[in-house]
């Protein structure tokens, strides 16, 4: 660790690229990202959010001439074909080479559309990560996924680009307001559920004090999750393998986001919120995953302010036909098999390659109709 930087490295041989964690670190984001800028022009792309808040700091540091900006809406709905097809244009107008580079500056919505533009801008050109979010500055940023959404599903249109540089200043987090900080969280999460029981301990007792910016705990939370990434993903580059177990609740969570319509409504950490407790209770219900481990996550989830599936509204929860149907499109699927992640307990995740469908859709109905239930003995 130097000057407030600690660094990381993706080991992925001639691919491999740094990730600069620490706290105001836009200041010196000239120095930290020359090395994977070069002499070619810069493209940054945004949203309308982050450019309000954050835009005229990054650019004043890069101390670059013409740098093109692309600004864009905020939310899910930025993922679409429409907007890919904007920015190419405006891209190529500008005339912008294999030699130039576009920098994501924003949160996941921003860093999975822009890797795309770069993966295919005359086949492929330099892009840099800037997450602003601390779901992106944990998940998205890291690992080369890059995708759009479409009618059929969320992320079912992408490549595998890896970025130059990942630069993640935590600092940029306090401008988070407290549900986007929740959103991330569950992210953060994932990893402690997955294979990380000891961090699921820490998580216990240390969440609160995360959620409201403290910057130690925020800094060891980025560096542990962004370490377990980094150490599948070199790994298991573009899934073949291990690399799935980071879809820990996000079948379920794809599909509630498509039921949604991708409106703002449910954000994409809020949905992997309840998409994990759903791999959990699913797992139990299959005798995998005892009940104490649910109940702790059940446990944990509300006391920090997280939703599960009793705080979704009717339109996404009350269709499991719907939702099931959303899970057989999920990209991680091979032919007619379903391919879930599920758990033995906190910190003891795997793959399951062929899920047994009918006990999926039983599972869907089954809590479906548990949550009106518990709806009416409230009222």
């Amino acid at each position: 660790m130097t000057n407030n930087v600690e660094t990381l490295i993706v080991g992925l041989g001639d691919r491999s690229y740094p990730i600069h964690i620490g706290s105001n670190l836009i200041k010196n984001a000239k120095n930290l990202l020359s090395p994977h800028i070069g002499r070619g022009r810069i493209a940054v792309i945004t949203d309308e959010t982050v450019a309000k808040l954050h835009l005229q700091n990054l650019l004043q540091s890069l101390g670059r001439q013409n740098i093109e900006t692309i600004v864009l809406p905020p939310g899910e709905g930025t993922k679409s074909f429409s907007v890919l097809q904007d920015v190419l244009d405006t891209l190529l107008k500008a005339n912008f080479s294999r030699d130039d580079t576009l920098i994501a500056y924003g949160g996941g919505v921003i860093g999975d559309l822009t890797g795309f533009v770069a993966s295919v801008l005359k086949r492929g050109c330099r892009f840099i990560q800037i997450p602003t979010t601390l779901l992106a500055q944990v998940d998205s940023s890291v690992g080369g996924k890059t995708a759009i959404n479409t009618l059929a599903g969320k992320n079912l249109v992408g490549s595998f680009y890896q970025p130059k540089c990942v630069l993640i200043d935590t600092s940029m987090l306090s401008t988070l307001d407290a549900r986007q900080m929740r959103a991330g969280y569950a992210e953060v999460l994932k990893y402690a559920l997955i294979n990380d029981p000891e961090f699921f301990d820490w998580l216990d007792d240390n969440a609160d004090a995360l959620l409201n910016q403290d910057q130690d705990r925020l800094r060891k939370a980025v560096l542990t999750s962004c370490l377990r990434k980094a150490d599948i993903v070199k790994r298991d580059e573009r899934e073949r393998g291990e690399r799935a177990l980071l879809n820990l609740g996000h079948s379920f969570a794809h599909a509630l986001e498509a039921k949604a319509g991708y409106d703002g409504t449910l954000l994409h950490g809020e949905a992997v919120s309840v998409g994990m407790l759903m791999a959990f209770e699913y797992s139990q219900a299959l005798g995998l995953c005892p009940g104490q481990d649910v109940g702790r996550l059940r446990q944990h989830l509300q006391a920090n302010g997280m939703p599960t599936l009793n705080d979704l509204t009717a339109s996404i929860k009350n269709n499991p036909e719907a939702l099931f149907a959303f899970m057989g499109r999920d990209k991680k699927n091979t032919g007619a098999n379903m391919k879930l992640v599920l758990t033995r307990g906190i910190g003891a995740a795997f793959i399951e390659p062929c899920a047994d469908q009918d006990s999926v859709l039983q599972y869907l109905q089954q809590a479906s109709h548990k949550d009106n239930e518990n709806q009416e003995q409230a009222l």
